[in-house]
């Protein structure tokens, strides 16, 4: 049943990597070919929990699944959604990484200045700037006088 399971969303993701990086009415138009298939594999779990063991890792695997399937069908109807949250997970990976390393900032002013340098590199690379790039040019320029009043135009949306 978890392979079924697996397969039948794999097919969700084929159609998916021909919408992702089409316009908005382009990907709604890929992803109809999308919600029958979300209608079947919801109408199928639904039917398959039912014959699993209520404890059981794949029973409470599907009964989340199902509880959330109007969430989880969003993406269907608006062409801003992605499929999943993978690129939300992406950006975080690395604060994740970095978890127990942030046990030994020194201090609540070491935490937050690591949160302030975390902000700026995630800025920078929102921005299509290469983090170590960016910080290193600021820096040089910060060090060369840079005015204060003019900081803005440090600022990685600003390059």
């Amino acid at each position: 049943m978890a392979k079924e399971a697996i397969d039948r969303v794999a097919a969700f993701y084929v159609i998916e990597a021909m919408a992702r990086l089409a316009p908005p009415a382009e990907r709604l138009m890929h992803r109809t070919e999308t919600a029958p298939l979300l209608t079947s594999f919801f109408d199928w779990a639904s039917k398959v929990v039912i014959r699993l063991s209520a404890k059981s890792g794949l029973a409470v695997a599907f009964r989340y699944t199902i509880k959330r399937r109007e969430a989880l069908s969003r993406f269907l109807a608006d062409a801003r959604l992605e499929i999943d949250n993978n690129i939300a997970e992406d950006a975080m990976r690395g604060i994740a990484l970095g978890r127990n390393n942030y046990l030994f900032a020194g201090s609540d002013a070491g935490g937050d200045r690591a949160a302030a340098m975390y902000t700026i590199m995630q800025t920078a690379k929102l921005n299509d700037l290469n983090p170590e790039t960016y910080l290193r040019d600021s820096i040089a320029k910060i060090a060369d006088g840079h005015p204060i009043n003019r900081i803005g135009e440090l600022m990685p949306w600003s390059r």
